[in-house]
């Protein structure tokens, strides 16, 4: 398995820093993920500004933020995304019953788009139709 630097064995202040922030994201643990980055300080504050701005800001609420960045993980196809959003949507206040649901509109949906461009169907459902109902 391949194997990401500790906070003890960066080189780099910068990264150093932006662990202790993750390690207070994610109850003590830097994900592999962002570990995985930090051989660049520069690509891991980068990413890291990102998540906070997305997933820790909005209008929407993290556990329906994390349901949303599970069903895209299973779409794509990331066995590490899936995991890490189901256990994230899981601390965040989902049940797995939510969970579960999640992975059926995403099957849903992704048996439909599948018959929607095989087939060729054009959209006949945009913004335009809320001013005629």
């Amino acid at each position: 398995m391949k194997r990401f630097p500790e906070k003890d064995e960066l080189k780099s202040e910068k990264a150093r820093k932006i662990y202790e922030e993750i390690e207070k994201e994610f109850g003590g643990i830097i994900p592999n993920f962002f570990k995985a980055m930090a051989s660049d300080p520069e690509w891991l504050e980068v990413n890291w500004e990102r998540h906070k701005r997305i997933m820790q800001t909005g209008e929407l609420d993290r556990k329906t933020k994390e349901l949303i960045a599970y069903a895209v993980s299973i779409a794509r196809g990331c066995e590490y995304c899936a995991l890490a959003h189901h256990t994230a949507a899981l601390m965040h206040g989902a049940t797995e019953k939510e969970v579960l649901e999640a992975v059926q509109v995403v099957e849903l949906y992704m048996s439909f788009t599948t018959i929607a461009d095989a087939m060729q169907v054009p959209c006949d459902i945009t913004p335009d139709i809320l001013n005629k109902m």
